[in-house]
């Protein structure tokens, strides 16, 4: 499928300021709809929506379906009679820009509590919700409840009737724990029809959603509990085998990521129903999807079940396009992105390019020595591509090129020497990388062009969202309130404007065709002449700043 000229934010929900210690779905995030429509974006990119476990990670979820209960918002409960003004804390967290998750969890549960007190089950739309979600939400509610009263226990060390799902055992619980069951159907309910609010306002201000589909799904998941037919697991529920990658630029030892991987033979005798299901529910909230991990797809890095690292696995095949053609007798367009990054063969291209699915560019890739790495700088691109400067598992691209600490297998020669040939490439001195990424990404031929939110604001390693292979300190870097300013606004905005990004009707405004250049928002005039909001010139920021400008040049 092809896609307009157009650009966009990646910035996840729980990023967002707010009051109550997380971003969510209620104000800031409809305020966030006309910060993207303002500055001409068609796109709002997310992470994965489902509710998170041990680490916090969205990629690692209880299951494909449901949404976090941590990213609905109190004061629209209060807008809809769930809550009273009063139930809302009189001091609310203060404005960071990390997530306390304990702290949140505390707090948000307490309140959804307080608003399932008040709730009516006779609610004809909680009803109808119910009865409509049915063939994920009565297994992903019961799940939760047994859990709850397991004390967190994942589900395979349950007792034996209920790891194996015998009708009885799941009968009497159903009807002991009756109430715990509907309370996880109302946060559920609540979810959606917060979702449902901001998927309206979206489309309000004609702004659409990318949301993020990870290849597996967690052990410790409904999704698992409930067919454990369809994966590699032994009597116990245990995994006899689990993903990961090999050693790669993140890591020596490679990924290991623990999840159970698929039978795609059983997948394939029942015409991949459960991945069509999968990914339809994902549609109903977001108007293109990027697949992770879709090399997988082609081939996929087996690890024996109970390793420590990543390193003694395997290639085996997966579905290949036989996956592919029963989703489009569904999805006829596939309004698909593939992340093709990684070690990719030209099984995985062809894979790709047989569907005329876009794949991902990452700038920050194109500048290492490696000439498989040059298809990510633009001049290499084709249109049916989506470019970024970095995704939620790079450094910001401030922090790219000026952290002393760099969280990869390179050596300190083989980082300078990128870094040097990125500020070659760009032509600049570096003062405003983040914003040379960003020309370099909308100028280019790529059909959508997609900006972390961090390198829109200019934000350095502190901000990062995520290192792969860490398994405490991600997820939790927030926007603080006043960070996303008018001149922000209009910097990206004219930067729209000028490479032909613009989503709908150009405002006379941002036509850069009739302004002199010394009044551009977007900093167009000589780098020398740049001031930053104070009025002083603006300079490399980081220890390794000075290291970067004078880096030996590119062999």
């Amino acid at each position: 499928m092809r896609y307009p000229r157009s650009s966009g934010v990646l910035l996840h929900p729980s990023s967002l300021p707010g009051m109550f210690g997380i971003g969510d779905l209620g104000p800031e995030a409809h305020k966030f709809v006309g910060f993207l429509a303002e500055a001409g974006q068609r796109w709002w990119q997310l992470l994965p929506l489902g509710p998170t476990g041990a680490g916090n990670s969205p990629y690692q979820s209880h299951s494909s379906f449901a949404g976090n209960s941590l990213l609905i918002s109190p004061e629209a409960m209060v807008a809809r009679g769930w809550l009273k003004p009063t139930d809302l804390p009189d001091d609310p967290e203060p404005a960071t820009d990390e997530v306390d998750y304990l702290k949140v969890i505390e707090l948000k549960n307490g309140l959804i509590g307080k608003a399932f007190a008040r709730f009516a089950p006779s609610d004809a739309g909680f009803q109808k919700f119910v009865a409509e979600q049915d063939h994920w939400l009565h297994d992903f509610a019961l799940f939760m409840a047994i859990k709850e009263l397991r004390q967190g226990l994942p589900w395979f060390a349950w007792e034996p009737e209920l790891v194996s799902r015998q009708p009885k055992a799941l009968a009497a619980f159903s009807e002991s724990a009756a109430e715990a069951i509907r309370f996880h159907q109302f946060v559920q309910y609540v979810f959606y029809t917060q979702w449902k609010d901001l998927r309206t306002a979206c489309t309000r201000r004609h702004v659409k959603m990318i949301g993020d589909i990870p290849i597996f799904v967690a052990h410790d998941s409904a999704d698992v509990w409930a067919r454990p037919d369809l994966f590699y697991l032994d009597k116990e529920g245990k995994p006899t085998v689990v993903a990961g990658v090999p050693p790669d630029y993140f890591s020596e030892t490679g990924q290991l990521w623990g999840n159970p991987l698929y039978r795609w033979d059983a997948h394939a005798e029942e015409g991949y129903a459960w991945w069509i299901h999968r990914l339809n529910a994902l549609l109903n909230q977001v108007d293109l999807i990027r697949i992770d991990h879709f090399r997988g797809f082609a081939a996929y890095w087996e690890v024996p079940g109970g390793s420590e690292t990543a390193i003694h696995g395997r290639w085996s095949p997966g579905p290949g396009a036989a996956l592919f053609h029963a989703l489009q007798e569904k999805f006829p367009e596939l309004p698909f992105i593939a992340e093709d990054l990684g070690l990719i063969t030209p099984d995985v291209e062809t894979l790709r390019d047989e569907f005329h699915l876009p794949g991902m560019r990452v700038l920050q890739f194109g500048f290492a020595a490696d000439p498989d790495c040059e298809k990510h700088l633009p001049h290499r691109y084709e249109a049916n591509c989506v470019a970024y400067t970095g995704t939620h598992d790079n450094d910001t691209s401030i922090g790219w090129l000026t952290s002393a600490h760099v969280e990869s297998t390179q050596s300190i020669e083989e980082i300078e020497e990128e870094r040097g040939f990125a500020l070659r490439y760009t032509g600049t001195h570096g003062r405003e990388f983040n914003w040379d990424m960003i020309r370099l990404a909308f100028s280019s031929v790529a059909e959508i062009a997609v900006i972390p939110m961090q390198d829109v604001l200019g934000l350095d390693s502190r901000a990062r969202m995520n290192v792969p292979g860490k398994s405490e300190g991600n997820w939790g870097w927030r926007i603080t309130p006043g960070e996303l300013t008018t001149r922000v606004t209009n910097r990206l905005a004219d930067l729209t404007a000028l490479y032909g990004r613009w989503n709908g009707v150009l405002p006379a405004a941002h036509n850069l065709h009739r302004r002199p250049a010394r009044s551009l928002h977007s900093g167009l005039a000589p780098e020398s002449t740049h001031t930053d909001e104070s009025g002083s010139k603006a300079g490399l920021a980081g220890p390794a700043g000075s290291a970067s400008v004078g880096a030996s040049p590119r062999p």
